[in-house]
């Protein structure tokens, strides 16, 4: 029965590549886990869109993954900063080199454009809007028209990131005739714009909601080094390099943008036991997200290791458990310290990640050693200190479990616990939390739900407690949508319930504070604070699981999506 089912898999795969490009000497291939759908640079919702549109499109500045830094992107310098009452300007250049396909420069007017394109109600950009709107103008430089400065509102050391994270659009391409440029960038921060929405509006923004699906290939052209050259739906996204490239001609920077692969082929694969049996004969350069057992067997494969080399970074994905402050027998922390000394973290990450990943006290990186809390240990397995915790809070045990009267009510102490169904390190989790909180006398009925089911109950609050991951970065440690009260309501980031007046008030000084000293000691005591309320309980980083083909060398692997540089991938000699 294996051979035949190895035998079914194999003539899968060889279905699924074939009818493709011819593959070039010069090529990556990898694999995708879903079709991305809509590659959009204006309203991307996926990781494996966003994956593609960095090889299209750019944005002001970029992140080098052969050290994890920022540096200047499209921009010629990280911008001068000046400060003016409660405004921030920013002051911006952009590369002399930089320019569009079809050979005509970027220019200021592009950067404004593509803002006025995010902050458009009429345009389909709700995932992006949001995350520009403390941006309050832009000023155009009559000299100079590659020269601007974003005016924004109040400040925080992370604005200059923020000024520099969203990708670059060519106007030409998208609005030929202009019609958004007459068009005062504050009216349309406004919150009635319907003015603007005319004939020529409707046009540009026609363009730019059919921008990144499988028929926009003639617009869909960014400032990066590649250009979508073939979409076929549900198989696969090639890109090709583009001729003569202005990248390589900007000096040193052109040590970081690349443009070295002549092709780079995504295969759109689902199943990850058809994604290894494609990387084992050497159909995919590249495979990521591996599972853990599957990765432990190719360590141990000496056939494989001689064509492919493993990697292990630490990521910055964060698994956590939630727990909902708002029903009424978790809202003494009490209970929510007991349910947390019943989460065995080690053991978990033996059952689903073996060593591949690292056991944090609080949302900091482990790595960050300046902001991560030196002093704060791990809360530790136990049983004992769960039912002193549990009795202290006013639970009563009995045979079956606890209970506690409330407002003249009996209340039982039972979990049920949400996961996203088919994830095999959630289910795993679950059944190792299950087991110990049985031990204690708290029965726990596992629920696993699929995703828009999932999401939904969570946003609307309607769970008792939930295993989930976020991604982040070395960079950025704005926490607040996670965990200021203001975030707190129903669609809000902050699920829990999670936060304390003396919470909100260091969410608030974090975002604020220039010194990195007194940032560190913020972030110290926030994460003690977590720690305390047990509401959001972190658990540990994984790190990421790779395996790259070895006949490629300059490949930058990274802990930081999308975890090595495609556009950085050189052949061996």
């Amino acid at each position: 029965m294996r051979k035949t089912q190895a035998f079914l898999l194999s003539l899968l795969l060889l279905l699924n590549f074939c009818g493709q490009p011819a593959r070039q000497p010069d090529e990556v291939r990898l694999r995708l886990a879903i079709d991305p759908g809509n590659i959009t640079p204006i309203n991307y919702n996926s990781q494996e869109a966003l994956q593609i549109i960095n090889l299209l499109y750019q944005s002001l500045l970029t992140v080098d993954l052969e050290d994890n830094t920022l540096k200047p992107g499209l921009a010629s310098a990280f911008p001068e900063v000046e400060r003016k009452d409660s405004l921030t300007f920013f002051h911006y250049q952009l590369r002399p080199e930089a320019e569009w396909s079809d050979g005509s420069p970027v220019t200021a007017q592009d950067v404004a454009f593509t803002l006025k394109v995010l902050k458009a109600p009429f345009i389909r950009n709700e995932s992006i809007r949001s995350q520009v709107e403390f941006i309050q103008d832009i000023q155009l430089d009559a000299s100079d028209p590659k020269k601007f400065t974003l005016v924004c509102q109040g400040f925080t050391p992370e604005m200059q990131l923020l000024t520099g994270d969203f990708f670059i659009l060519p106007a030409y391409l998208l609005d030929p005739q202009g019609s958004l440029s007459a068009i005062p960038f504050t009216a349309l921060s406004q919150a009635d714009s319907t003015q603007y929405n005319t004939a020529h509006t409707r046009a540009v923004a026609a363009r730019c909601n059919k921008l990144g699906s499988p028929d926009s290939k003639d617009i869909l052209q960014g400032s990066a080094g590649y250009r979508l050259a073939e979409w076929a739906t549900g198989q696969h996204v090639v890109l090709k390099r583009k001729d003569n490239w202005w990248g390589k001609n900007t000096g040193h920077a052109a040590s970081y943008l690349n443009a070295n692969p002549e092709q780079i082929n995504f295969q759109i694969i689902p199943d990850n036991t058809t994604a290894l049996l494609a990387l084992k004969n050497a159909q995919l350069d590249v495979l990521d997200n591996i599972p853990v057992n599957e990765f432990e067997q190719l360590q141990q494969d000496g056939n494989f290791l001689k064509n492919y080399e493993l990697h292990t970074p630490q990521g910055y994905d964060l698994i956590y458990a939630a727990i909902n402050t708002r029903k009424a027998r978790f809202r003494d922390k009490r209970t929510r310290q007991a349910i947390a000394h019943l989460m065995d973290v080690n053991g978990m990450i033996r059952v689903s990640q073996q060593s591949y990943a690292t056991p944090t006290v609080g949302p900091i990186p482990p790595d960050r050693k300046d902001f991560y809390h030196p002093q704060l240990q791990p809360r530790p397995y136990s049983p004992e200190q769960a039912v002193t915790l549990l009795k202290a809070a006013g639970w009563i045990q009995e045979q079956n479990g606890w209970y506690r009267n409330l407002n003249g009510q009996r209340e039982d102490l039972r979990i049920e616990l949400l996961y996203r169904a088919g994830n095999t390190m959630y289910e795993q989790m679950a059944l190792v939390f299950q087991q110990h909180a049985a031990k204690a006398g708290i029965p726990v009925s596992l629920q696993p739900l699929e995703g828009n089911v999932y999401n939904q109950k969570i946003e609307q609050l309607d769970y008792d407690m939930h295993f989930r991951g976020i991604s982040g970065n070395p960079f950025v440690f704005n926490f607040k949508p996670l965990f200021h009260t203001s975030f707190a309501g129903p669609g809000g980031f902050n699920t829990t319930g999670f936060g304390t007046p003396e919470s909100d008030q260091l969410l608030n000084q974090i975002n604020e504070t220039e010194s990195e000293t007194d940032k560190a000691r913020q972030l110290h005591r926030l994460q003690e604070i977590i720690q305390e309320e047990a509401a959001f309980v972190p658990l540990y980083f994984r790190k990421e699981k790779i395996a790259i083909h070895s006949r490629f060398t300059n490949t930058r692997v990274s802990g930081v999506r999308p975890y090595y540089d495609l556009s950085s991938f050189m052949l061996k000699p």
